[in-house]
């Protein structure tokens, strides 16, 4: 049985980030049967209608066709003014235009680290909305929700928390399974 491809991407774009470290995290995490790419949303340039009526740029491009290839998508997310990142939902409306938008009907996992108290709650939330509109089916539990990521992470970057490793084990683990549901169904 081939693995499971999950591809990944961090909303964030700071160097010492901890969505980023979120993300190093869960690609140790992930169980057997599946793999997790990244990808760098970086490189993705702000989305402008003309430019997709020209030609996707060749960073969208690639971008998109991971998205196709993926059997499951993995969004980890900052929580920016009560919402999902700019550059997140920027590459989510660069992967949601035609011709065959390649996010529609993929599961998709949800995480998200914040040094406040309320763990990017309402960027999962506003997220969660916009998977409602793509036709994404995310899972629902368990939660990611990293509050106070500074006490989770050490100085490298590396999650040094035994709880939220084991969300996130667990996460990964519901994500697996929800894939291997809906291919069988098909």
């Amino acid at each position: 049985m081939k693995p499971v491809r999950i591809l990944g991407m961090s909303g964030s774009l700071r160097k010492a980030s901890y969505n980023t470290a979120t993300l190093r995290a869960a690609g140790g995490l992930v169980p057997e049967g599946a793999t997790l790419e990244t990808f760098d949303l970086a490189p993705i340039p702000l989305y402008n209608d003309d430019v997709r009526n020209a030609g996707y740029p060749p960073v969208v491009q690639d971008f998109r066709a991971k998205i196709e290839a993926a059997d499951a998508i993995l969004f980890v997310t900052p929580e920016y003014n009560y919402s999902m990142s700019g550059v997140l939902k920027n590459a989510i409306d660069w992967a949601s235009r035609p011709p065959g938008p390649p996010l529609s009907k993929k599961p998709v996992g949800i995480m998200g680290a914040t040094m406040g108290l309320w763990g990017t709650t309402r960027a999962q939330y506003h997220l969660r909305q916009c998977c409602v509109f793509l036709d994404l089916y995310p899972i629902n539990k368990p939660e990611v929700l990293i509050a106070q990521a500074q006490t989770k992470f050490n100085d490298k970057g590396e999650l040094t928390d035994d709880t939220t490793r084991q969300l996130i084990r667990d996460h990964l683990a519901n994500l697996v399974g929800w894939v291997k549901r809906m291919q069988a169904a098909v």
